[in-house]
């Protein structure tokens, strides 16, 4: 016979499995909290190593939950944006901007004195560990000479810097990052190192670039040869160019130009010359070449000139000639013409890149 449960038995019953549940619960979240917490070592200015764990999403986040602010110049391996996995290594590398140079009666700050002799490295040597230890004595000091190169100009120094970048700070030297620092700014400085330092700055210019203008003649039998009647004057154009100025240590050393844009067009000198039917055309200017021209051999391209008219090219600086095909539109900007590579090098050498020329058809 079949006994019903009482409700004593029926309550304790219901109890029982609520708190399976609740213990189920709390071991599924426990297991969860053990699946995304991470273990993340993390190194900052090249410190010991520490072991973060951490729960964090990202590298960000887990400098923020350290209290580890980014300054300019503060360079973090990998990016702050990087998803956190189990295991990584964060190393946080302060820049220049946040770097100081602690000095006082616990701890010897960093010295350079320039100018010293090794007699007078002992000296001073001794000088700064007589200071420093008066109370507290602190053991030799480490003094290594050097020879730091800054903006062109040799000093002779001698320092108890322990790499490139404290002897840089200590000599009121602050790198940023388009300057130039030779060894690394991390290399240990030993006796005899020379450290070269250049300051570069890049600076966009706008420079105002004259375009020349071309002459355009045209031959006529009712003048006598040699006889030349101008019809129109030519003037120059004008063109801006925005240049960005590579400067080392206050002196230019390279310019890259970022854009072009002709604000006035030149306009070209029209004129009239009699010397026969022997030429249709004639015109001075300058040529330049490149090396994508359609085709191979003597070609050229011309603004406006017909496909297939054939043109004599002479270099005014030494008389050479070429012949070259139209078969090209171009240039534009104030050039007359341009010739294939091989055209070019007939009449000039190709790194002189543009010569002043007269166009006969």
């Amino acid at each position: 016979m079949r006994v019903r449960p009482t409700r004593v038995r029926r309550l304790r019953a219901r109890r029982a499995m609520g708190n399976a549940v609740l213990v189920g619960a709390v071991l599924a979240a426990g297991a969860g909290y053990v699946a995304v917490q991470k273990t993340i070592t993390l190194v900052v200015d090249e410190a010991h190593p520490k072991a973060v764990r951490t729960m964090t999403a990202s590298v960000g986040e887990l400098l923020s939950t350290e209290g580890i602010v980014l300054g300019y110049g503060d360079l973090v391996t990998p990016p702050a944006s990087t998803s956190l996995t189990d295991g990584m290594t964060v190393l946080v590398d302060r820049g220049w901007s946040t770097e100081t140079t602690t000095q006082g009666p616990a701890e010897v700050g960093v010295w350079v004195m320039e100018g010293a002799t090794a007699p007078q490295l002992i000296h001073a040597t001794r000088d700064v560990e007589d200071l420093f230890s008066a109370d507290d004595p602190i053991g030799p000091t480490r003094a290594v000479t050097a020879t730091v190169v800054v903006k062109g100009k040799d000093h002779d120094v001698v320092t108890s810097a322990a790499t490139v970048r404290e002897l840089l700070s200590a000599m009121g030297i602050a790198p940023d990052r388009n300057d130039r620092v030779l060894p690394s700014p991390r290399s240990p400085l030993r006796p005899g190192t020379v450290v070269r330092y250049d300051r570069v700055r890049f600076v966009e210019r706008e420079v105002r670039v004259p375009v020349p203008y071309t002459t355009f003649t045209v031959h006529s039998g009712r003048l006598d040869p040699g006889e030349v009647r101008i019809v129109r004057r030519g003037v120059d154009g004008l063109m801006l160019e925005t240049q960005r100025v590579k400067v080392v240590n206050g002196e230019v050393v390279g310019r890259k130009i970022l854009s072009r844009r002709v604000v006035t067009e030149a306009l070209a000198a029209r004129r009239i010359m009699g010397r026969g039917n022997a030429t249709q055309g004639t015109q001075v200017g300058e040529a330049s070449w490149y090396s994508f021209a359609p085709g191979i051999g003597l070609t050229a391209a011309h603004p406006w000139l017909a496909f297939g008219t054939v043109v004599t090219v002479t270099n005014l600086a030494n008389g050479k000639t070429v012949q070259v095909v139209i078969n090209d539109r171009g240039p534009f900007g104030g050039r007359i013409i341009d010739l294939s590579d091989e055209a070019f090098n007939r009449i000039a050498p190709l790194g002189q890149g543009v010569c002043q020329v007269r166009l006969t058809w």
